[in-house]
């Protein structure tokens, strides 16, 4: 497969033009034209680089950039901006930016930044195993989203694995239900809350075989993925 990128530009002759570039050059684009439900839709695929601009309607560059590292903390990001202001750029490398670029700039220029945050990428991944938890008597393959157990496979959705994800990565403590809802939907209002009890409740019967398990709800607060010894 090509690497995947992920795009949030608004501005649309721009945005077009970029992403016909890098699709040219061998790239998968995903492009997203608001912030307001970038998250969201970072949320429901797999990427390789996130290259974000900074002023954006409802949302800013650097919040989807935030939210997003929760969702993958390895994915590498670019941010662009008009503005080449010292508060922005320090702003962006405390967020865990791996390149910044001020516009306008050379196509070519960032062509080959790319290649070079990728190329860093995939050498941290290989350092790596991929992403997999222990959940009792269950084995979570994140990258794949696949629950194994018991011989028995059960490929979830990304914002199933998504969510097992971030409470594995709370295991036995309290996953603030805010934060989980900004990370996999982009915001906290009344129909995404019960999106994701939804949610929460297939992965209770995805986990059901190991009693040992628990996903307890805990009342205007957030949920527990408790596992008992």
């Amino acid at each position: 497969m090509n690497n995947s990128i992920f795009f949030v530009e608004d501005d649309l002759s721009f945005g077009s033009v970029m992403k016909s570039y890098l699709e040219i050059n061998g790239y998968e684009v995903v492009w997203m034209d608001d912030g307001k439900h970038a998250v969201e839709r970072f949320g429901n695929g797999l990427f390789n680089l996130a290259i974000l601009d900074v002023m954006l309607p409802n949302v800013d560059g650097f919040s989807i950039g935030k939210s997003i590292r929760q969702i993958n903390p390895d994915i590498p990001l670019i941010y662009l901006t008009a503005k080449a202001l010292k508060e922005d750029i320090l702003r962006g490398y405390d967020i865990g930016a791996d390149d910044y670029i001020t516009k306008p700039f050379d196509s070519e220029v960032l062509l080959r930044k790319i290649e070079a945050v990728l190329k860093r990428s995939e050498k941290n991944i290989q350092k790596k195993d991929h992403e997999t938890y222990v959940v009792g008597n269950y084995t979570f393959d994140y990258k794949h989203r696949l629950l194994l157990n018991d011989g028995k496979k059960e490929r979830l959705s990304p914002k199933e694995a998504g969510l097992l994800r971030l409470l594995c990565l709370n295991t036995n403590e309290l996953l603030p239900r805010e934060q989980a809802l900004k990370a996999l939907w982009g915001d906290d209002d009344y129909f995404t809350a019960r999106s994701m009890d939804v949610y929460i409740t297939k992965l209770r019967k995805y986990l059901a075989a190991d009693k040992n398990i628990e996903i307890k709800n805990i009342h205007s607060s957030g949920f527990i993925l408790e596992i008992r010894d």
